[in-house]
């Protein structure tokens, strides 16, 4: 089978399933593993678009295909491929090792085929990355559906000089590095299915294959969905690379972007007919105004919604906000990152610049609205925070829980800051005046480090007040704090608790080994590391809370079987319509240049 692209999605680190690697607790509050096999979203709607243009491009989860089998052979299903351009997303830093490498690997395979970037990191690294002689073309920026139609209509034609495409850094056929001005950047996403969940479930039945696609280990038993509300931001929190201030210096953003409430719902009402798991309302919808949240909650209390919806706040919400969604959503939840308990902190880094009374006030208001689950997090490794305020916010988990009543709908968690700065987030530009020491700058720096056995070592930062192995320990002492804490009211059970405190024990062990071989001379080091690497695995996976402490209960995750059928066929017969409209077209093109070549 043919394609014009394909994407592919890198796990992490390429060779996880033979290196040693004690990954801790760095994705323990992501759907996805340590190997963050879970794509982003960007990726469904560049393809969605792109086939509706006439074009068939494909998404292969090369990650995640690892991940499910220990014998599937990256090689051999990347050298069967037929297609006019390969893509690879760099989106999060994390991906740094395995996308650059799974891009060697598929440029030896097929060299004559170009070779795309795409992502917030790749935006912010383009110069590096196009000096590699396996990538030929970044598209930077936050919104580059267009865009890569227009390179893949470049590329198609066989032309070599795509100057007039915007955001494209790309090589010449000297091998010069060239770089079109960041100019497009939409202000609004309306035209773009973003997640393109109608691509997705039609690519199945199209290209005859329901693993690649898949977007993270474990999505069939539990098929979580997002909708985005907007790109680009109205908060300038320090630490993010999403922040205001990060979009603008990376994106050339200067204001949100939003996808309409009509649009929203739209999504909403799709969804649902294929999946009865939780939708995810990705940003706070309070970030485009007054009348936005008024349209959206509007239009949802019009139609039979059946899904659960999941906010996130950013800010403090007063009683007004849960009464909207109440009235319009019949089943929510609530998702809120404190990051620390000291309100001088929070004001410092931008999320939840509120009191403490205010934080509690807005989790009352939410409970007393009928919110289903709250989850809220904390983080280790922020600007200002010593040893003993990391450990204070169980403190605070107590203080909230006996202010709410002891609601068991209430959950929290605590995570580190990990593995590295977000490139173009204040905190990464500006390291010494926000109290951070940076060990990586460049992208072959985070490459070294996202390979080292152990998370301490991935870590790319210290803080002021912290060392790394400081961060590492307060992490671990504030899980243990926080799983006694959980105990005592109920909110986990006696398994629950004695498996997380024996993962959080086995990777304090795991640490101190760890640290004593990296001290050993390289070939026995390398040896030590072998032997650990097949002790390592089971202590990687929620390593700091229980596995089903982020999951919504639901009773039946999909629609039947005949529903999806159903939808995958209709799309399909849109498709060849979409298809055949894009052949004549092409015709019409050709018949009107042949007789203006005639006539002259």
């Amino acid at each position: 089978m043919k394609y014009d692209l394909v994407f592919l999605h890198a796990p992490s680190v390429y060779d996880f399933r033979k290196n040693a690697l004690l990954a801790g607790p760095i994705s323990d509050v992501v759907p996805s593993s340590p190997v963050f096999e879970m794509y982003p979203i960007g990726l469904t709607s560049i393809a969605e678009y792109l086939e509706r243009s006439g074009l068939r491009v494909k998404i292969i989860n090369i990650a995640n295909r690892m991940l499910m089998d220990e014998n599937f052979d990256v090689e051999k299903k990347l050298k069967k491929i037929k297609t006019k351009a390969f893509g690879i997303d760099l989106h999060w830093l994390p991906h740094a090792h395995g996308s650059i490498e799974l891009a060697k690997i598929v440029k030896k395979l097929h060299p004559d085929t170009p070779m795309v970037f795409g992502g917030l990191s790749a935006t912010y690294y383009h110069k590096e990355l196009i000096e590699y002689p396996f990538i030929d073309y970044v598209l930077r920026g936050d919104t580059t559906e267009k865009l890569m139609l227009l390179l893949m209509n470049n590329i198609k034609s066989g032309m070599h000089h795509p100057s007039g495409i915007p955001n494209l850094t790309w090589k010449d056929e000297n091998g010069k590095p060239n770089y079109n001005p960041l100019t497009h950047v939409p202000d609004s996403l309306d035209e773009f299915d973003i997640p393109g969940y109608r691509y997705t479930i039609k690519s199945v039945f199209k290209y005859k294959n329901f693993l690649d696609p898949l977007p993270y280990n474990g999505w069939l038993q539990y098929p979580n969905t997002a909708i985005l509300t907007a790109k680009g931001c109205t908060q300038g929190c320090l630490i993010c690379g999403g922040s205001r201030k990060s979009y603008e210096e990376n994106c050339n953003r200067k204001k949100l972007a939003t996808r309409s409430p009509k649009k929203l719902v739209e999504d909403i009402q799709f969804i649902q007919r294929f999946s009865r798991a939780p939708i995810f309302i990705l940003h706070d919808i309070r970030q485009a105004g007054k009348a936005y949240v008024d349209e959206f909650f509007d239009r949802l209390s019009k139609i039979n919604l059946k899904n659960e919806l999941v906010f996130e706040l950013f800010q403090y919400a007063n009683e007004e906000y849960f009464e909207k969604i109440e009235k319009a959503v019949p089943k929510y939840s609530i998702e809120l990152t404190l990051e620390t308990h000291d309100e001088k902190i929070r004001r410092f880094n931008g999320k939840f610049n509120c009191t403490n009374e205010k934080v509690i006030n807005t989790l009352q208001f939410a409970l007393k609205h009928k919110c289903s689950k709250i989850d809220i997090f904390f983080m280790v490794g922020i600007p200002h925070q010593d040893y003993q305020s990391a450990l204070k916010n169980v403190d605070f988990c107590e203080q909230i829980h006996l202010a709410c009543g002891e609601d068991r709908r209430l959950s929290y968690f605590v995570a580190p800051l990990a593995p590295f700065l977000d490139p173009a987030s204040p905190a990464f530009e500006n390291p010494e005046k926000f109290g951070y020491k940076k060990f990586c700058n460049t992208l072959e720096e985070h490459r070294e480090a996202i390979t080292q056995p152990s998370w301490k070592y991935m870590l790319s930062f210290e803080t002021d007040y912290m060392t790394r192995d400081e961060i590492v320990r307060s992490t671990y002492e504030s899980a243990v704090k926080l799983n006694s804490f959980k105990l005592k009211y109920k909110l986990i059970d006696n398994k629950t608790f004695k498996d997380v405190n024996d993962k959080i024990e086995k990777s304090l062990v795991y640490i101190d080994r760890i640290d004593k071989i990296m001290a050993m001379p390289k070939l026995e080091k390398e040896k030590e590391l072998e032997i650990l690497s097949r002790e390592m695995e089971e202590v990687n996976n929620y390593s700091i809370c229980g596995s089903h402490e982020l999951k919504w209960e639901v009773q039946k995750n999909f629609a039947d079987i005949f529903s999806l059928t159903a939808i995958g066929l209709e799309l399909l017969v849109k498709d060849k319509a979409v298809s055949l409209k894009a052949k004549y077209n092409a015709s019409t093109e050709w018949l009107a240049n042949l007789s203006k070549t005639s006539r002259t």
